[in-house]
């Protein structure tokens, strides 16, 4: 079939317009703060053969992991069986999910009577159940502990929900109307998907459309391998670590990575790397997968179109029962400290031969808070709060204050959300003076956010990073200033907070969190004297001569 170029484009287009639709629906519809503040929901196309189509502006995290998600419908699934309105769910991280808090849908779409390709959604939910409130304990030991687990299963058949799922959740959730109306966000923005992508089938025809697809991944797995063999071949190797597992405080966890590019080809190999440890820091292959796809991308050329096509030339070697692919049943929720870890090993083996895309690395810390407790009518609450971190420094600009880099893409709650959710204040809330790693270009501010408890006793779930293993700087540059937290008692004295820990707080009790800096670029002494100047106008440089 001839395809001519300007209908390639204006369907590529197209493609992406409707999965940026369908992620507006979703943040639009959906009930918990962590979605429609938090943007911690994803939405994105599928190929009938389970390979990206397009993918929103959203999480990287959740938009790689949706295609071992798609994969494992269609392999429970024939597509033989499948009607228009049928809409899939899962969560398991072993049958091909990430954690248990992300739940996806996926819903076929159907033209002339059969199915053409997929939309899907993924939403982070508030809560799944499990041992604390949001679901995401740093002190579980196994996967049991976590929340419910969804292998893939029908949600609803035809135009017919599946009751006795719905009610089963219901009553293992701790907030049933929040996660009833988050799904229900996932549900319009699949069926909105749908309806948008049969509309561009009735007018290019269901044939011409397929050998659309098929041209626009091959498109752009061809100029995703050129970008890669324009860089010097060779294997590349770097070190990370956790500060721990969240169970062993005192013991760090190993990333290990050698990527090799190899003509056209990017290959990840994580021998080297930790076993799988006894906390929730293990990340199954669907999460170190993420990772790896989204480094592919930040070292290939950025205008290419993004689609299935773009990784068609990554390889991973992932050895079983590591951090990078653990067995069952270790449990897993906070694999995205490890995902972004990963994420900054990969870059980092590729720093010095291609310093011009990949900078000092960044303290992609990404805080994660819970706090759960009753509200004064004796409702339940729970409500998450996303904290960022600063990034690195390149070698043509300072590093930005407190931005979430590689794999993740959420915002932090406005202090008005959160204090609408939950008895909390927040007390102080503001860039970290001296945090970024100094260079010839300084690295990106962490930040200041300090909670005090209002009424009752809340539950808090405190998940950061970086508390002993600064933000390295890169070519001279000073690494950034690590992470810390502490909490001040109602009656004074203080605490100071491991990286990982569960806690229960008081009223008048106040939690502070500091996150890290990112690492400077080139030699301290070479700054140009102006910048050091407004650095100080400005509060982000402090103290000194």
């Amino acid at each position: 079939m001839t395809l001519d170029p300007i209908t390639l484009e204006v369907v590529r287009n197209k493609l992406d317009g409707i999965a940026n639709e369908m992620q507006s629906t979703l943040l639009r519809s959906s009930f918990s703060p962590i979605v429609k503040e938090g943007l911690d929901a994803s939405a994105s196309l599928f190929t009938i053969n389970g390979e990206t189509l397009s993918q929103a502006l959203a999480v990287p995290i959740h938009l790689a992991t949706l295609i071992p998600v798609v994969r494992a419908l269609l392999d429970t699934y024939s597509l033989d069986t499948v009607k228009e309105g049928d809409i899939y769910i899962l969560n398991d991280p072993y049958l091909g999910g990430t954690h248990l808090p992300d739940i996806a849908l996926m819903m076929p779409v159907f033209h002339d009577g059969k199915p053409i390709a997929l939309s899907a959604a993924m939403t982070h939910h508030q809560d799944v159940g499990g041992m604390t409130p949001g679901s995401v304990p740093t002190n579980a030991t196994e996967i049991y502990q976590e929340g419910v687990r969804i292998p893939p299963l029908k949600l609803r058949d035809g135009d017919v929900m599946n009751d006795t799922f719905m009610r089963m959740m219901r009553q293992n959730v701790r907030m049933p109307d929040s996660f009833e109306g988050d799904l229900n966000a996932q549900i319009a923005a699949c069926t909105f998907g749908a309806r948008r992508l049969a509309d561009l089938a009735r007018v290019q025809g269901d044939d011409k459309l397929t050998a659309i697809f098929e041209e626009l991944l091959d498109r752009s797995e061809r100029m995703t391998r050129a970008t890669l063999a324009g860089i010097p071949n060779g294997t590349y190797t770097y070190t990370e670590h956790l500060d721990n597992d969240g169970i062993d405080l005192d013991t760090p966890v190993r990333i290990q990575v050698a990527v090799t590019v190899s003509e056209d080809e990017f290959h990840c190999d994580f021998t080297g790397t930790s076993l799988q440890v006894r906390g929730p820091f293990n990340c199954v292959q669907s999460g170190t997968a993420a990772a790896a796809c989204f480094a592919l991308r930040a070292v290939t050329d950025p205008s290419i179109p993004t689609n299935g096509g773009c990784f068609r030339p990554l390889r991973l070697t992932l050895p079983e029962g590591s951090i990078v692919n653990p067995t069952e049943p270790a449990p897993v929720n906070a694999r995205t400290a490890t995902i972004k870890r990963i994420t900054s090993s990969i870059l980092g083996a590729l720093k010095e031969v291609l310093p011009d895309k990949v900078p000092a690395d960044s303290g992609n810390e990404l805080v994660i808070l819970m706090f759960g407790g009753q509200r004064g009518n004796g409702a339940n609450y729970v409500v998450g709060d996303l904290i960022a971190s600063g990034s690195g420094a390149s070698n043509r600009s300072d590093g930005v204050d407190m931005v979430e880099t590689d794999a993740t893409n959420c915002m932090n709650l406005p202090v008005e959300a959160l204090e609408m959710e939950a008895p909390i204040r927040v007390k102080q809330f503001g860039l970290r003076a001296n945090s970024g790693g100094a260079g010839t270009y300084r690295g990106g501010l962490g930040c200041v956010r300090e909670f005090e408890i209002l009424r009752g006793e809340v539950t808090v779930t405190y998940r950061g990073e970086r508390h002993a293993y600064p933000a390295e700087g890169s070519h001279g540059g000073e690494a950034g200033a690590p992470a810390q937290a502490e909490i001040t008692r109602a009656d004074g004295h203080t605490e100071t907070i491991p990286s990982k820990q569960v806690f229960t707080l008081s009223p008048g009790d106040r939690f502070k969190l500091e996150t890290a800096g990112g690492g400077g670029y080139g030699d301290p002494s070479k700054r140009a004297p102006e910048r050091v100047v407004q650095d100080r106008r400005d509060g982000k440089v402090t103290g000194g001569p």
